[in-house]
């Protein structure tokens, strides 16, 4: 009866450990959908390699910014990042052949893995994110990776900031006629 007992404690404690930590598992996929992220991929690890990556780097962000500022959530964001992707890689390109480099980029929308990442007092977790993907070249140096939607990239400093109500908004247009 001892051994039943110990047995039977045992599998509760298997059990619910697993239901425990699959509970974890969808909060942090589901936490995960909440974000559009932008991965800027080198073509190699050497120095002018990862200098440029910073300018096309530079370049994106300005381009991105004032079609990300009209996005009020991330399927908006990823629909509007989509429709641009050619505009995106010309933006990559000439900042590629400004520099003299010979290869090109190539820009895409998808699920992928990223490790834990801290930006100010957000912590987004190690995880599958769908996010703008942009290779120059061969893709295999070190990148620079930060977040689209919301936009925690595409401000200067967190001051710059806002949050709004867009229930709040629209509320204020009405009363405000």
């Amino acid at each position: 009866m001892k051994k039943f007992l110990t047995a039977a404690l045992i599998a509760l404690i298997l059990i619910a450990s697993g239901i425990f930590a699959l509970r974890i598992s969808d909060t942090s996929a589901a936490a995960n959908s909440d974000y559009l992220r932008i991965h800027v991929r080198a073509n190699s690890n050497t120095q002018i390699d990862q200098s440029v990556k910073y300018k096309v780097k530079d370049e994106v962000v300005k381009y991105i910014t004032p079609y990300v500022a009209e996005c009020v959530d991330k399927p908006t964001a990823m629909k509007v990042i989509s429709g641009i992707l050619p505009e995106l890689e010309e933006v990559c390109d000439r900042v590629l052949k400004s520099e003299g480099f010979n290869y090109v980029s190539k820009a895409s929308v998808r699920a992928e893995e990223f490790p834990t990442r801290v930006y100010g007092d957000l912590t987004l977790e190690t995880g599958v994110y769908d996010a703008l993907i942009i290779e120059l070249g061969t893709g295999k140096g070190d990148n620079w990776w930060c977040v689209i939607y919301p936009p925690l990239c595409f401000t200067s400093s967190s001051a710059d900031v806002e949050y709004r109500s867009a229930i709040y908004d629209i509320i204020n247009k009405w009363f405000n006629k």
